[in-house]
């Protein structure tokens, strides 16, 4: 189950945030009743979430909140149902990145809330070797799921 809730000044589209996480899940063979929690917040908010959790001041871009330490199964043996955690998006830092990218929000959105789902399933990218693993299965999604919307059209 995935619960989308924009607590942000800035109307995105959360249809495609949930198409995004459902396919997502479904590659990484998660189960579909795994709950995540996608909440997109302002400045301010991302900000105190940034300070109380990382010691860092300023908004950040998005922050993962991982629950029943869930990872991604396999076509065999899928993840079972369970608390995956919550993807807290601010819009306001994805636009400027967005903006500097050269991109749209809705990129940038897709790019964040892909991060961070592997975050809550485990991946970081401290280290450069778990940077390549993470980084490159990120694009190999998002690139999946553009595939699969121009089907949709």
């Amino acid at each position: 189950m995935i619960e989308i809730n924009n607590e942000s000044a800035i109307d995105v589209d959360e249809t495609v945030l949930q198409r995004l996480t459902d396919f997502n899940l479904a590659q990484l063979h998660v189960s579909p009743d795994a709950e995540v929690a996608i909440v997109l917040v302002d400045e301010g908010a991302m900000e105190a979430l940034h300070v109380q959790w990382m010691d860092e001041p300023g908004p950040t871009d998005v922050l993962s909140f991982p629950m029943d330490e869930l990872r991604p199964g396999t076509e065999d043996r899928p993840t079972p149902p369970g608390l995956l955690g919550d993807i807290v998006l601010c819009p306001q830092v994805a636009e400027t990145q967005a903006q500097a990218a050269g991109h749209t929000l809705m990129d940038e959105l897709i790019l964040l809330t892909t991060h961070g789902l592997l975050h809550l399933l485990g991946f970081d990218h401290a280290e450069p070797e778990e940077e390549r693993e993470m980084f490159g299965l990120q694009k190999q999604l998002i690139q999946g799921f553009a595939v699969s919307e121009r089907r949709r059209r």
